[in-house]
């Protein structure tokens, strides 16, 4: 049988699921909240979800939709098919915590620890993910009380090892992809958020186009000829072709790239050689990372380095070992679909607290999902109003605070989204 819709009653629908989202919003706050303190007690790393992936898939059962589990390791996905038609809209939250041992005084603080590399270090979600699963799970279930005025269908998107899988393993939006999600369930869009203590509760930032850069990472090592440091002239000294190395490689981004198309950062992160003060070692290993916001510039840059590297250490009689890890692609936020959505956004936080951030030099993977279908990821400060964001404690640090009251306004930019969005005519 063929279902007809008319435009009136497609109007009534959404004016009373609109009604009914308003009740549910107030009512799933103290949850989002009660859940997010929970992941953040106990935090798990990049793999490694299976607690927090646990209470998620159970959420998403109990409200009835169908579940995926084990998705790219640990990986839930969830599908919410509306009684009306519509497009497929994907919504993501990241869930994996970092190795850093948290220092803010919370009564749900983390005291989770775990093995890194090899060591026992803290575990804490430095970077809001939990948060991320929390909103997300809030959102779900005000879709699923009000699937039956629902126009299209939801993908819930729970996603493992967004700081990266452990060495030697794979993860991700990259493998959640290579497993078919998105070839079975076909979504139109995608949408992001991601919690920042880099602006205040209440503000939301964006960037159409290139948002976030590409990241790549490198290991270098010199090898030279140890000889006493008396007496350099009897082996090769992989120290002083390390120092020329680093100096050199500043010189692809201001000399190599055009500066005006987009920018690019190449950095060392760590060095390390020798022992002891009077003896010039073998070898000294480096690590660092490259940054840009344009894949053609990053090729130039990764042409550039090998040949920088191995020709100045040439020319200090040494040689060099480099390998280049590829990573995440550039984050392009769809420029017509952030046009489209951003009135949707200022219902939510208002007029004037919607903001072009411009372009950030961190990386995300949910890149991935932005080059499968158009995608809109964006920033929400969670800052309390009396702390200054441009000194609180950044992403990643042990000091990472979250004003909770704003959280609801993830929920709300994920419900609003949806009930707006419409597919390009």
């Amino acid at each position: 049988m063929i279902r007809f819709f008319s435009p009136f009653l497609l109007i009534l629908v959404s004016l009373a699921l609109q009604a009914n989202q308003t009740q549910d919003i107030v009512a799933v706050e103290s949850k989002v909240i009660n859940w997010r303190r929970d992941l953040h007690a106990h935090p798990e790393l990049s793999n490694r979800e299976f607690r927090t992936s646990k209470i998620i898939a159970q959420h998403l059962k109990s409200l009835g939709m169908e579940v995926k589990t084990g998705v790219a390791h640990t990986g839930v996905v969830g599908f919410l098919k509306g009684d009306f038609p519509g497009p497929t809209i994907a919504l993501r939250a990241d869930m994996d915590a970092l190795p850093v041992t948290e220092q803010v005084d919370l009564e749900f603080a983390s005291k989770e620890q775990a093995q890194y590399r090899g060591e026992t270090v803290g575990v804490m979600h430095a970077c809001g993910h939990d948060t991320h699963v929390a909103m997300l799970m809030g959102a779900a279930e005000i879709f699923a009380k009000n699937k039956d005025t629902l126009k299209g269908s939801i993908l819930f998107l729970f996603q493992p090892a967004e700081e990266g899988a452990p060495e030697g393993e794979q993860g991700g939006a990259e493998m959640m992809l290579s497993e078919g999600v998105f070839k079975q369930y076909k979504p139109d869009v995608a949408f992001g958020i991601h919690v920042t203590s880099s602006i205040p509760s209440g503000i939301l930032g964006y960037h159409a186009g290139p948002a976030m850069a590409a990241v790549d990472t490198f290991d270098l090592t010199v090898n030279g000829k140890q000889t006493h440091g008396s007496r350099p002239w009897g082996g090769v000294d992989p120290i002083v072709a390390s120092a020329q190395i680093i100096n050199a490689v500043q010189t692809i981004v201001s000399r190599k790239v055009d500066v005006t198309k987009a920018a690019a950062v190449v950095s060392f992160g760590a060095i390390k050689g020798g022992i002891r003060s009077n003896i010039i070692p073998d070898k000294v290993e480096m690590v660092g990372t490259i940054r840009n916001f344009d894949m053609g510039i990053r090729d130039i840059i990764h042409q550039n380095l090998h040949q920088v590297v191995e020709n100045t250490a040439k020319a200090s009689g040494a040689t060099a070992e480099l390998v280049i890890h590829s990573g995440y692609p550039v984050t392009i936020n769809n420029p017509e679909l952030v046009e489209q959505m951003l009135p949707s956004l200022r219902k939510v936080f208002g007029e004037k607290k919607v903001i072009d951030m411009g372009m950030i030099t961190g990386a995300e993977d949910f890149s991935y999902f932005a080059q499968e279908v158009p995608g809109f990821f964006f920033f929400m400060g969670v800052t309390p109003p009396e702390v200054n964001a441009k000194t609180a404690p950044t992403n990643h640090s042990p000091l990472f605070y979250v004003d909770e009251s704003n959280l609801i306004n993830g929920v709300k930019a994920f419900v609003q989204l949806v009930n707006d969005y419409k597919v390009p005519k």
